[in-house]
């Protein structure tokens, strides 16, 4: 059993890279493409991990989560984030809508992700390390991209919903990022909405790939 978890983990752990970071550099390239040039200014449009990682997100949360199955049993579970990508907004060419396209940019490469899995999967035999990590990736980007959608501070979602609002109302809206975190929390831990919105998006997936 202990063998069967550490080879998720080994598995996983690539897969979740990947995801966190490409999805990271895709705000920063479309923010570059409409005007602002600060991630790249920065040294994060690349897709080496070690400038985009974050202490907490990407290695002390994932780790905690992928040891806690192996010590207590039950199924790895892995979820984290990278350091984001800094946006200059006020550069953007078209401030609301390129916004919106910058926050876009993150869920959408995780959805491409998706698909490529998808297609991956559909292809491989049905046993083996690089099925599996097409599966945990499909499953992976899945969540990071409905997860991002969500309207909630400081999550992409709230900065499609903060750029499409009336200025009095994004205003408004602009001051729950002082409680996003805690009202995010809040949320994840007292509702099943995450589930009940991935699941009809892996589904479709899963059918894509047969």
């Amino acid at each position: 059993m202990e063998s069967v978890g550490w080879a998720a983990v080994i598995e996983a752990v690539p897969v979740v890279v990947a995801a966190i970071v490409f999805h990271e550099v895709a705000h920063g390239a479309v923010a570059y493409v409409c005007g602002d040039p600060t991630a790249a200014r920065a040294g994060r449009l690349t897709l080496n991990p070690i400038p985009h990682v974050d202490l907490f997100g990407t290695i002390i949360l994932p780790g905690l989560l992928l040891l806690a199955p192996l010590l207590s049993g039950g199924r790895p579970f892995v979820f984290g984030w990278a350091k984001p990508v800094p946006v200059d907004y006020r550069r953007l060419h078209h401030p609301r809508r390129d916004a919106v396209l910058v926050a876009l940019a993150g869920p959408g490469t995780n959805l491409v992700l998706a698909t490529l899995s998808a297609f991956a999967l559909a292809s491989l035999p049905p046993h083996g390390m690089l099925p599996n990590m097409a599966a945990m990736s499909l499953y992976i980007n899945c969540v990071l991209a409905v997860f991002n959608l969500l309207p909630v501070p400081p999550l992409d979602g709230s900065r499609i919903l903060h750029a499409l609002l009336p200025a009095r109302a994004a205003h408004a809206f602009g001051g729950l990022e002082r409680v996003g975190f805690v009202l995010l929390l809040v949320v994840m831990l007292n509702t099943n909405i995450l589930s009940c919105l991935v699941r009809p998006v892996l589904r479709f997936f899963l059918q894509l790939a047969g």
